[in-house]
């Protein structure tokens, strides 16, 4: 395994994992998909114990096998309940085991719960220096939520806080990105395409997306994608179970945005002009 302190260069559009394990007879399928990501360019994978209660991890491990795993970037997540230092070590095993690998690159708290922040990072830090994590995170945390973190010992060396961010969903823009980009914290942007099909409809209804898809020779969903990955540090990771949307995906980080287009979409799905909740799934 390599030095804990290395990372490979990170593909700004990874593959997300939350439904891929939901269905066991399309998991020969969901593998292959995750398999064909990864052979086209995707080094960022990201999944979760909660997902399909450890199935999506069982199917991200099929898919990253016979790979080279240091070019691989695997995230997964623990649930708050798993963050004591009890728990925690035996969360990880599991997620481990079922991926089939002896380390994770980054291991995240799902989102903010009752076992105490200084308990949790100790014990990944403990989880660090045993070489099973490379470096660990949160997810679903706000600005209040990040500051906190930051006051506890060992927190202010997370990197990366994972959200829901997309062109119809910009809250965090207000006080949490301006907040991370000074903390140099990097933000992993998922459902970047949005999660529902009807919020998805509203977004790439709007005849302004259209417009700028149409002179990038691009889909709107797409876009979407170059929109969310524009700053160069953000990290987004749509789902697909199709290697044809994960082709179309992977090309997006091919997509400039000029500051015409970005002054256009800016006016049709506005910023936040005040704090407003985390919006989260």
């Amino acid at each position: 395994m390599q030095d804990a302190k290395f990372t490979p260069p990170l593909f700004p559009i990874g593959l997300g994992s939350w439904h891929i394990g939901d269905d066991p007879e399309a998991a020969d399928h969901n593998a292959q998909t995750v398999r064909f990501a990864l052979d086209h360019g995707v080094n960022v994978l990201d999944t979760a114990e909660m997902y399909g209660d450890g199935a999506s991890e069982t199917v991200v491990g099929r898919g990253m096998a016979g790979v080279d795993r240091d070019k691989v970037f695997l995230i997964s997540k623990f649930y708050p309940w798993h963050a004591s230092a009890r728990d925690l070590p035996r969360a990880l095993e599991g997620s481990l085991r079922r991926l089939n690998t002896d380390y994770l690159d980054l291991y995240l708290l799902h989102w903010p719960g009752q076992v105490p922040l200084a308990e949790t990072i100790k014990t990944l830090q403990d989880l660090q220096r045993q070489g099973l994590i490379k470096q660990y995170g949160v997810s679903n945390f706000d600005a209040a939520a990040m500051q906190e973190l930051f006051r506890v010992p060992g927190g202010s060396e997370v990197q990366y806080n994972e959200d829901l961010y997309h062109l119809g969903s910009r809250g965090i823009e207000y006080d949490l990105l301006p907040w991370q980009r000074q903390h140099g914290v990097r933000l992993i942007a998922y459902s970047p395409l949005a999660h529902d099909w009807q919020t998805r409809q509203k977004i790439t209804g709007k005849e302004t997306l259209r417009a700028v898809a149409k002179a990038h020779g691009a889909t709107p969903f797409q876009i979407m994608l170059a929109w969310a990955i524009r700053d160069g540090q953000t990290i987004a990771i749509p789902e697909s179970t199709n290697p044809d949307h994960v082709a179309t995906n992977i090309a997006a980080a091919k997509i400039t945005l000029t500051k015409q287009d970005l002054a256009a979409l800016d006016h049709a799905f506005p910023g936040p002009t005040q704090p407003e909740a985390l919006d989260v799934l």
